[in-house]
C-alpha cells in the first residue's frame, strides 16, 4: 500500500484518486473565466467533490502553451480567499503554483499539496525562501514535481527532441533525490511527466504507452491528460470534431484510465464524475480477474 503523507491527509494511493481542476483564471485554456470569482469557484469545489473528486487542485495561473506569467500580487489574490474556504471541506487541496510566495501563503492557511509545473526550481520574486526551502520549512506538506521542457511562453514553439521518456524518467528521478537529500521524506512526493509541457503528439502518447518505465524511480505517478490538445490530435485523427476543449471529454476519460491501468495513482481531471464512472467500471472489472 502506497501512502502520499500530505499537510492533513495521508492519502491510500492503494486505489487511484480522481484530482478535480479548480481555475481560478480568466484564460486556462479550457474553462478561463467559469470560476473566476471566489463564490463560483467554491460550488465548483463542492460540485466536484459531489461527483466523486478525492482532491481539489486550485490554480490562479494558466500555464497553458503561449499564457503570459501571472503577477505574483495578482494570484494571490485569486487563489487566497478559495484556499480559506476550500480547506474547510475537509478533503486534501492542493495549489497549482510554482511561486514560492504562494506556496508559503497557501501553506500557512492550511493547503495539503503543493502542485509545482517547475519541480520547485523557482527563486522568490520577494528575496524570501526558495520553492524548497518553502516546503523544508512546512514538514508535512505534500509535493507534486512535474516534468516541463522550457517554459510555458515557449515550450511548444521549440518541443522536445529525441526519445522524451528516457529523458522525463531521468529529470524526475533526480528533482525527487535532489528534494530527499535537503531532508524531504519520499512519502511526501509523487511526479508528473507533464503531458503537453514542451513534449510533441508522440512524445506524449510514448509517455503513456511507456509510462512503467516512469515507474521505475520508485514514486507514484500523477498525470494529466484532461482536454488536452494531444486528446484533440488524436479525436481529429478519427475525424471527429475538437475545436473546444471541452469537447474532448471523453477521449480524456480514455486517457485518464489507460493512464491508471498503467500504474497512475492519481489522475488530474476536469471531468470528474465521468472518470469516476470509468474507474468503477475498472475497479470491478479488477476484482473479478483476482483470484
Amino acid at each position: 500500500m502506497s501512502i502520499w503523507k500530505t499537510t492533513r491527509f495521508e492519502i491510500d494511493l492503494g486505489e487511484p484518486k480522481v484530482m478535480g481542476i479548480v481555475n481560478v483564471t480568466p484564460d486556462s485554456f479550457s474553462d478561463g473565466g467559469e470560476h473566476d470569482d471566489t463564490r463560483s469557484a467554491l460550488r465548483h469545489c463542492e460540485q466536484l467533490l459531489a461527483e466523486g473528486a478525492h482532491i481539489l487542485d486550485i490554480g490562479g495561473e494558466s500555464t497553458r502553451p503561449g499564457s503570459p506569467a501571472v503577477p505574483l500580487a495578482e494570484e494571490i489574490a485569486r487563489v487566497l480567499p478559495l484556499v480559506r474556504e476550500a480547506v474547510k471541506l475537509h478533503v486534501p487541496v492542493s495549489v497549482d503554483t510554482y511561486k514560492p510566495e504562494v506556496m508559503a501563503a497557501v501553506l500557512d492557511l492550511g493547503a495539503d499539496i503543493v502542485n509545482d509545473i517547475w519541480a520547485l526550481r523557482r527563486g522568490s520574486e520577494s528575496g524570501g525562501p526558495n520553492a524548497v526551502e518553502v516546503v523544508r520549512r512546512h514538514p508535512s506538506c505534500g509535493i507534486c514535481l512535474m516534468h516541463m521542457h522550457r517554459d510555458p511562453q515557449t515550450m511548444q514553439s521549440a518541443p522536445m527532441e529525441g526519445d522524451a521518456v528516457p529523458q522525463v524518467r531521468r529529470f524526475l528521478a533526480q528533482a525527487a533525490q535532489a528534494l530527499q537529500a535537503q531532508g524531504v521524506d519520499r512519502s511526501r512526493i509523487v511526479l508528473d511527466p507533464g503531458i503537453g509541457f514542451g513534449k510533441t503528439v508522440a512524445q506524449n502518447y510514448a509517455l503513456l504507452a511507456r509510462q512503467s518505465e516512469l515507474l521505475e524511480a520508485g514514486y507514484p505517478l500523477l498525470v494529466g491528460w484532461s482536454r488536452k490538445s494531444s486528446v484533440g490530435a488524436a479525436l481529429q485523427g478519427e475525424g471527429q470534431d475538437n475545436s473546444a476543449p471541452a469537447e474532448r471529454v471523453v477521449g480524456s476519460v480514455a486517457a485518464a484510465l489507460l493512464a491508471v491501468e498503467r500504474g497512475a495513482r492519481i489522475v488530474r481531471v476536469h471531468d470528474v464524475r465521468e472518470t469516476v464512472q470509468a474507474l468503477a467500471v475498472w475497479r470491478r472489472m479488477q476484482a473479478a480477474v483476482r483470484p
